[in-house]
């Protein structure tokens, strides 16, 4: 009807056009003062909740000008300066009416006769003059099996109506709105399958089909039947929408190297980074945040040129790009406009148009793009008012439930019931048209299928809608045996007997049947005896990390190590420092210091000021290499753990031990190491391997610290701890596995120097609070590593033997593997007894001191 009122009209008039309107909207908002919604109107939805109260205040014809409200004045001067911004052969409904009804002389040659078809109902703006022309030239209603408005009653119209089909629908009362689609889709492929129907004689249709979407796209690639969407599909589930979603994350989020290089990966191929390799992430820190530009400028000046994929430096493209992207939400546009390939860069401006840039993750979201499939040679999933306008025989109407279908009546965003009641604003109720166009879409198929769905997703109870109270329903189980699968994995869920012939069905059932017995079998850990993965693993040289995990956790032991599994690491900043990273960063302090003042006199000669500024110095080269290669806590926090650091380090350094004659000491001492470090520097060749007695196995690792005397026949090994104190350390010799790192020191400083140097090893807690209580020594340690070596010898026969079994730490809450065990609290109850009789000798020590 707009488009004929403009046609009467003449001087090349045409009715508003939405996407100019929305455009005009959002340029206009910023520059005018809209009284009570100026607080509101620079907020996510402003422009789209606009756009829509005054068009449907123009479809209602009603003039917003003519009535005394600050909402409706603030509208009516919204209103006003669009319209002056607007083309000038654009016009409001009302415009072109008075102007149509000037010219109703020119009717019969400018329009002929009219027909009305495929409507129901037409808005209150175009009903006065359709009332003139029936006077000027024939008008015809074509209704079909349509309900015909009331106002047409009486009026110079001809209505032509058409016998429904008189088809009775099947009414289905399925599980969950999930079930409902899988449903439709058994329902679909049964009617291509017999030949009943072609594909674009099916719709599957709702009243907001944006609830189901997500299901209707898995389940149409899962069953291998293309579906049209009609009102498109979102457009970050395309690979534009994912791009531009990527340049907004970036933007919102921070230049975290996280999301530069998700942004970056998705920009491959365009003009903004022509030149870029591929691969050039590999320069960086794997496990570097990179959360402000400084941070990248900082990473960047320790790479070589040479090491960049092509041999040229390219750092300063990447930095460029991150200026414009560190400019945040402001700088949204340039963003937009300097990076983005064209696709992308239209969805961008479209989700700027319709709010500020802060909410471009939301606005990004609403936004739907063609899905490129052919409705006339596919089944098509649209909403119940498109179906109604061109119906299909063969139909399924999906979510009949109460609230759902019809739609519950609401209130314009901008202008609430208590200003114009809504009877008055939109005289076309959502709950009436839907009304509506349920009896055109049952009326005009030759077969339909209704549905509804006795829980939501979360579990509560849903009623029926009351468009079919008088039907009565078919009851579909979840897990029934359906007539006809919707795809591959539908019909193997439907034929168990053949399901249960595949080898992945047959170790499911074992699997869960086995988890469920107490005793011990192929699936709690039990493995081929001499394994070449288990024996490989026993000719590396081990850690006390990793044997402690052997002795205590030997099926973590096996994912860890044998078959390589590792824990992801944090990219994001964190909000604090984890016990363990703190102390990382202590010992790593420690290092730097008691080199710098072994080389300038001596850590037992320094005085308390030296150390103290060689402490401060270490900590400020540790922390910007850290700010540059790793996560790192915000600034505040993080600057109160490098205080903590350098109260730490200073105490430990500090610390009151007897001198050593003519001492000299290292830190981080490495030992066990096939490629080691320059021997010169150190005590001993790192590569000399270090062997346990009696167990084959080779260690590894690092000494915290030192102390060795000038002739080489006194040593001390300090091991920090950072941790808290524990009260009963000063019983501990091995604490059940977990704390080993004195005695293989020990062991080590013994082994590489010689069986007479005299070897005292402790323990030393720096934040101790009483100071006469942190150091704890290990009174004897040939005792200590006869006990472990024994355990040791143990745990590596289990494992040669296929006892790959849990431990004692399997229920740990740090267990990183946790997630690989069955999501049963009862499991490790049930399995531990069998699992420590097959461990046999190998349990004694969890018990030990």
């Amino acid at each position: 009807m707009a488009q004929v009122a403009a046609r009467l009209a003449g001087g090349f008039l045409t009715p508003i056009d939405i996407d100019a309107l929305r455009e005009v909207i959002r340029t206009t908002l910023p520059t005018i003062s809209l009284g009570e919604l100026e607080p509101i109107k620079g907020l996510p939805g402003m422009v789209r909740a606009a756009v829509g109260t005054l068009d449907k205040a123009w479809r209602a014809d009603i003039d917003l000008s003519t009535i005394k409200h600050p909402r409706l004045q603030a509208l009516a001067a919204l209103e006003s300066e669009v319209l002056q911004r607007l083309p000038p052969s654009m016009k409001t409904p009302r415009t072109l009416v008075d102007l149509a009804l000037g010219r109703l002389v020119h009717a019969p040659a400018v329009l002929g006769p009219i027909e009305i078809q495929s409507h129901s109902e037409m808005p209150v703006c175009w009903r006065r003059l359709l009332l003139a022309l029936a006077e000027c030239v024939p008008v015809t209603w074509i209704a079909g099996p349509r309900p015909v408005p009331e106002w047409i009653t009486g009026a110079s119209i001809e209505v032509r109506r058409g016998a429904s089909s008189g088809a009775s629908p099947d009414v289905y009362s399925c599980a969950t709105p999930q079930h409902e689609v899988l449903e439709a889709f058994r329902w679909m492929r049964s009617l291509l399958a017999s030949g009943k129907a072609k594909p674009e004689d099916i719709a599957i249709a709702a009243a907001s089909p944006a609830d189901y979407d997500d299901y209707v796209s898995a389940l149409s690639g899962e069953a291998n039947i293309p579906v049209h969407f009609v009102q498109g599909i979102k457009a970050v589930n395309t690979p534009e929408g994912q791009t531009a979603a990527a340049l907004a994350d970036v933007l919102v989020n921070g230049v975290s190297q996280a999301r530069v290089r998700r942004l970056l990966l998705r920009l491959d191929g365009a003009q903004s980074i022509a030149g870029l390799p591929r691969d050039w992430v590999r320069v960086l820190p794997a496990d570097a945040p990179l959360s402000t530009v400084g941070r990248w400028k900082q990473a960047f000046s320790l790479v070589e040129p040479a090491t960049w994929p092509d041999g040229v430096d390219r750092s300063n493209l990447v930095l460029n790009i991150l200026q414009i992207l560190e400019k945040g939400p402001a700088g949204a546009h340039e963003a937009g406009e300097e990076l983005l390939p064209r696709l992308a860069m239209k969805l961008w401006r479209l989700a700027l148009e319709d709010g500020p840039a802060t909410a471009l993750p939301v606005t990004l979201a609403r936004l739907r793009i063609a899905d490129g499939i052919e409705p006339a040679s596919y089944p098509i999933w649209t909403s119940a008012l498109s179906l109604a306008a061109a119906p299909r025989p063969f139909v399924r109407l999906l979510a009949l439930n109460a609230g759902r279908w019809p739609r519950r009546i609401s209130e314009d965003r901008l202008i609430p019931h208590h200003i114009i009641p809504i009877e008055d604003l939109d005289p076309l109720p959502v709950a009436d048209a839907d009304r509506r166009d349920f009896a055109t879409i049952i009326g005009s198929s030759t077969q339909a299928s209704i549905s509804f769905s006795r829980r939501d997703v979360e579990g509560r109870l849903l009623g029926r809608s009351p468009l079919i109270g008088d039907f009565q329903e078919t009851y579909l189980s979840y897990a029934r045996i359906p007539e006809h699968a919707a795809s591959e994995p539908d019909r193997l869920t439907a034929r168990p007997t053949e399901f249960g012939t595949m080898p992945i069905a047959r170790s499911a059932l074992a699997a869960w049947r086995e988890w469920h017995s107490p005793q011990i079998n192929a699936h709690d850990g039990l493995v081929r005896p001499k394994h070449p993965r288990l024996k490989k693993v026993f000719l590396q040289p081990m850690s006390a990390t990793s044997l402690r995990m052997l002795l205590r956790d030997p099926m973590r032991f096996v994912w860890r190590y044998a078959l390589g599994w590792r824990q992801p690491e944090e990219t994001e900043e964190p909000f604090s420092l984890d016990p363990m990273s703190f102390g990382v960063l202590v010992h790593e302090t420690l290092q730097i210091a008691v080199n710098t003042l072994e080389s300038t006199g001596g850590l037992g000669r320094a005085k308390l000021d030296v150390i103290t500024q060689a402490v401060e110095d270490a900590v400020n080269a540790i922390a910007a290499r850290w700010e540059a290669e790793q996560p790192v806590p915000p600034p505040k926090i993080w600057r109160n753990s490098l205080d903590l650091t350098r109260k730490v380090s200073a105490t430990a350094l500090t610390y009151r031990l007897d001198l050593l004659p003519n001492q000299r000491s290292w830190t981080e001492v490495p030992f066990g190491v096939p490629n080691g470090s320059d021997r010169s520097q150190l005590p001993w060749d790192p590569s000399l391997p270090v062997e346990i007695p009696g167990t084959g196995v080779i260690i590894q690792g690092q000494i915290d610290r030192l102390d060795l005397s000038g002739d080489n026949h006194q040593a001390r090994v300090i091991d920090y701890k950072t941790g808290r104190l524990n009260r009963t350390m000063a019983d501990v010799v091995v604490h059940g596995g977990t704390e080993l790192q004195r005695c293989l020191y020990a062991f080590a400083v013994r082994t590489l120097l010689g069986s007479e140097v005299k070897v005292d090893a402790a323990l030393l807690y720096p934040r101790a609070a009483d100071a006469d209580r942190a150091l704890f020594p290990l009174a004897d340690i040939p005792a200590a590593l006869a006990m472990l070596a024994s355990a040791i010898a143990s745990a590596r026969r289990n494992l040669e033997n296929g006892l790959a079994l849990p431990g004692v730490d399997a229920d740990d809450g740090y267990n990183d593997y946790a997630f690989a065990l069955p999501a049963n609290p009862s499991y490790l109850a049930r399995k531990r007894p069998n699992a420590d009789k097959h461990l046999g000798d190998a349990t004694k020590i969890w018990e030990a001191p």
